[in-house]
């Protein structure tokens, strides 16, 4: 009994840890991030897109971008987003389109919990609203988006979709040109950095060509952006187009890793390779899993690279096995956590790199005609009024009814593309398959009662830097009090 009363403190410390969040690791060149909301795959049954925190089970997600907010001053002075099936129960607030999203509020504190970095994508190809009559109006409207999306502010009447619960950032995915962007991106970076509870975080999601026409005003060095995911695809500089050769290759991530060193106004910005989660993500861009192993590889020669972005969540647990590939290709997650391991659609966290030889790339070239959807894939996106498809789970997501939203999808002209796949090559994914399709440790170490003096005495802080892990120890700390505490009771009796 005395061993435990001298780790009851520690118990304490760590059992109020629960709403730590082991956020986006900006030093990491293995970030895998991946858009969720628009259920681009259009599926049916178990395959449509399911809740948020059902993809939060998944270890090898560490940034999830819900797409998309398509209007910042919307009617009634409100924001206006859509996740497609997932949000069209949702009521919108009184005089607004802006919708109250309390489910979708209470995910993302699980997602978080479970240290995944949630961020509000702002544009989409359906973004229409074209900016900013003025300066004044962009940094009004980026004081609204904080209120609205940010923690809790004192005195705010603005409407709050998710209730008290608070981003973790925004990211910027714009299609088309927009004014008075920059002073908009500006005053949101500073109401981030001015909150001091935690780490926020600016992202945004250009097309390849350099420098990408949308979002020009911002990338260009007025604002500090902490890692982009560029669209390397529908473009004559996707990864279809690479070639070991670099000289003939028209695959142009030098040019952003350029752009990070001398441009960025953060000199150590990270820059993720965005592509296709499957063949039917975008018109052109998709490669199998075992090329973009190889690309990968290339890329990580460049002192900015930080990972991979997919297109989107539905078309990467449809394409079983790709995930997992890439994760793998990737070298796996760094804390190399277990459980929560995903569907056997490629979650696998396994460390080890994969070995599939290339195929060849599988999309025609394209010319510059940047017809991306929504997201950072193209494909039948559900925007904000489209008609809500449904997107590929994998096995251990639940099924859910397909409906429908009120509108069919507009087209997206930047990340997603809404029209037919074009020169996608027949190379079968499932073929670079390298998901384990592990299965969840149940054991939580609720039975761990004489190492875990052992482990808070050498790795604390290693425990504190997974969330999960801590919140797992306190529990079997607890878990072994209690039942010495049981048996002691019992004995004196």
């Amino acid at each position: 009994m005395r061993r435990y009363q001298g780790l009851l403190p520690w118990t304490v410390l760590l059992s109020t840890l629960g709403g730590a969040q082991a956020k986006l690791d900006l030093n990491s060149t293995s970030i895998l991030s991946v858009y969720w909301g628009q259920n681009s795959l259009n599926g049916k049954g178990d395959q449509q897109q399911q809740p948020l925190a059902h993809y939060c089970e998944n270890d090898d997600i560490d940034v999830i971008p819900m797409a998309f907010d398509m209007m910042i001053n919307g009617p009634g002075g409100a924001p206006e987003m859509d996740f497609a099936v997932t949000s069209q129960d949702c009521e919108p607030f009184e005089g607004t389109q802006l919708k109250n999203c309390p489910k979708i509020g209470e995910d993302i504190k699980k997602c978080q919990k479970k240290g995944k970095t949630i961020l509000l994508s702002i544009g989409g190809a359906t973004y229409t609203e074209g900016g900013f009559k003025s300066e004044s109006d962009a940094k009004e409207g980026a004081k609204l988006m904080w209120e609205t999306f940010g923690p809790v502010q004192e005195g705010s009447k603005a409407h709050r979709p998710f209730g008290d619960v608070s981003l973790d950032g925004f990211d910027f995915d714009f299609e088309t040109n927009v004014e008075h962007m920059a002073p908009f991106a500006q005053e949101l970076r500073s109401l981030l950095d001015a909150e001091k509870s935690r780490k926020f975080y600016l992202t945004a999601a250009p097309q390849c060509p350099y420098p990408d026409q949308s979002d020009k005003d911002i990338l260009n060095g007025p604002v500090y952006i902490d890692a982009i995911w560029v669209q390397f695809y529908n473009n004559f500089c996707g990864v279809n187009n690479f070639n070991k050769d670099s000289k003939s290759s028209k695959y142009n991530f030098d040019e952003w890793d350029n752009w990070a060193k001398t441009v960025s106004k953060n000199k150590d910005v990270k820059v993720l390779v965005g592509v296709p989660a499957d063949t039917t993500a975008a018109s052109t861009g998709y490669v199998p899993a075992s090329k973009l192993q190889d690309i990968v590889e290339y890329s990580k020669k460049f002192d900015s690279f930080g990972g991979v972005m997919l297109w989107d969540v539905t078309q990467a647990y449809a394409n079983d096995g790709f995930m997992g590939s890439v994760r793998k290709a990737l070298g796996g997650k760094k804390d190399d956590l277990k459980g929560d391991s995903g569907p056997a659609s490629g979650s696998s966290s396994s460390n080890s790199a994969s070995t599939s030889a290339p195929d060849p790339s599988s999309s025609a070239n394209s010319p510059n005609t940047s017809s991306s959807i929504n997201g950072p894939a193209s494909s039948p996106s559900s925007s904000s009024s489209s008609v809500s498809g449904s997107s590929s789970n994998g096995p251990e997501s639940t099924t859910s009814t397909a409906t429908t939203t009120t509108a069919a999808h507009p087209k997206h002209t930047g990340h997603h593309d809404d029209s037919p796949p074009k020169g996608h090559d027949s190379g079968d994914s499932s073929s670079d398959n390298d998901s384990d399709d592990e299965s969840k440790d149940d054991s939580k170490d609720d039975d761990s009662k004489d190492g875990d003096h052992h482990i808070l005495g050498s790795n604390l802080f290693g425990l504190l830097d997974g969330i999960r892990q801590a919140n797992g120890l306190a529990k079997g700390l607890t878990h072994g009090l209690t039942h010495n505490l049981r048996r002691g009771v019992r004995t004196r009796v």
